[in-house]
């Protein structure tokens, strides 16, 4: 564990303008080639993704979502789950490292005041990266005490007319330890829930890397500590609109998904190459190659077709979100986390029986260290508890059998 100083944060000050969708998907596709080249090595040392996280933010990719009339090409989240899925499949640490940069640029396009979309959206443009100071682990004050995620015990604080102050400990926080600016939830005097957005530099904010997880290594979603962090009230916007019919949750839920469709991609890949390449026949198949074992090929056949199902399912959340912020009907939030959960359903399905079924397929060989393909399985693992599948089944099945709408917040 090690405190990571303020000032060893690499600024980011610049980055090439994407122009269309077609080509940030083309350009998503080139980095995830050069990604995956040293993915499992990454992971295994738990090196951290530097020149891979700025050729990524770099590239223009993390600003496609400013909307056109602030620069950006307003890219739809079909292409953005797509963008999501191609680079988690060569590295899912740097698709989860830039997902809280979209859910924030999201935040500031639906809640931000004319003020905050003009300067955060140009030093987006100009490639600066968001992290992440969401979540807490318990409560601050009584450390014997668990509350709910989406309970926040850090606090902010009106100094005067132009500054306020928060204090407060989070946890989870991807992104962080690279970012130049910091979205840290807290609650108001009055209860409310507000974002502060700090300079990563801010006197009173430090980012420790303590994140020992065993998957998703390389995200490095420590801690963050907010001692008497000032800044500008400028910089302070609201969480949520009262009232507003917003798919941002089911945004955050999309990209999420996205993400385990990527890990799933990736233990399927290896699966078929190694079978192709090195895995042998079963003594009882009666057949001399193991692409040619008839329980394989059963096998192979129905985690073709989840992929497949679970892609498409992913295809059309992102465009019932689209068809929400288009209608911006409470309906039609309701029917997009829906079937956004439809699709946090089938990719965390997906994932975690592709990155098991590599490993019985391929025989006992390809557990040996040099290919890494645990990593599949510890990322699937680690990344689908984002968020608990059980709560997935029971909203879909609530709102099919009752009607019962989902509730509003950054999970559904």
């Amino acid at each position: 564990m090690s405190t990571i100083s303020a000032a060893s944060s690499p600024r980011h000050t610049t980055a090439q303008r994407i122009e269309s969708e077609q080509q940030a998907l083309e350009v998503a596709r080139t980095l995830a080639q050069q990604f995956a080249q040293g993915a499992a090595q990454r992971d295994r040392q738990r090196e951290a993704p530097l020149e891979e996280l700025d050729a990524y933010s770099g590239s223009g990719l993390w600003a496609i979502t400013v909307p056109r009339e602030y620069g950006g090409i307003g890219a739809s989240w079909l292409t953005v789950a797509r963008l999501f899925t191609v680079i988690s499949q060569a590295d899912p640490s740097l698709g989860q490292l830039a997902q809280n940069h979209f859910g924030f640029v999201d935040v500031i396009a639906r809640n931000g005041n004319e003020a905050h979309k003009r300067e955060l959206f140009e030093l987006i443009l100009n490639g600066a990266r968001i992290g992440n100071a969401l979540s807490e682990k318990r409560n601050q004050r009584d450390q014997t005490q668990r509350e709910h995620v989406g309970v926040f015990k850090t606090l902010i604080t009106v100094l005067d007319s132009k500054r306020a102050r928060v204090d407060g400990t989070k946890f989870y926080s991807t992104g962080a330890l690279f970012a130049d600016l910091i979205p840290v939830m807290a609650t108001n005097e009055v209860g409310g829930v507000e974002v502060a957005i700090f300079d990563r530099d801010t006197d009173g904010l430090t980012v420790i890397n303590d994140w020992s997880s065993f998957g998703q290594r390389t995200t490095f979603s420590g801690t963050v500590e907010i001692d008497g962090a000032i800044l500008p009230r400028s910089r302070v916007l609201a969480a949520e609109i009262p009232g507003a019919a917003s798919p941002n949750g089911a945004v955050s839920q999309l990209l999420q998904a996205a993400i385990d469709l990527g890990i799933g991609e990736a233990a399927l890949a290896d699966t078929l190459d190694y079978l192709r390449h090195r895995a042998r026949p079963w003594v009882d198949s009666g057949v001399e190659k193991a692409t040619d074992d008839p329980l394989t090929l059963l096998r192979v056949g129905r985690l073709e077709t989840q992929h497949e199902a679970a892609d498409a399912l992913l295809e059309r959340a992102a465009l019932a979100i689209q068809l929400a912020e288009h209608e911006g009907s409470d309906a039609s939030v309701d029917k997009a986390s829906v079937a956004v959960a439809k699709a946090k359903i089938a990719t965390t399905e997906f994932a975690l029986e592709a990155a098991n079924r590599l490993f019985e397929l391929s025989g006992t060989s390809s557990t040996l260290d040099e290919f890494g393909y645990d990593r599949h399985w510890r990322n699937a693992r680690v990344h689908t508890l984002h968020d608990p599948v059980r709560w997935k089944l029971h909203l879909v099945g609530n709102y099919s059998l009752n009607g019962t709408p989902p509730n509003r917040h950054a999970w559904n």
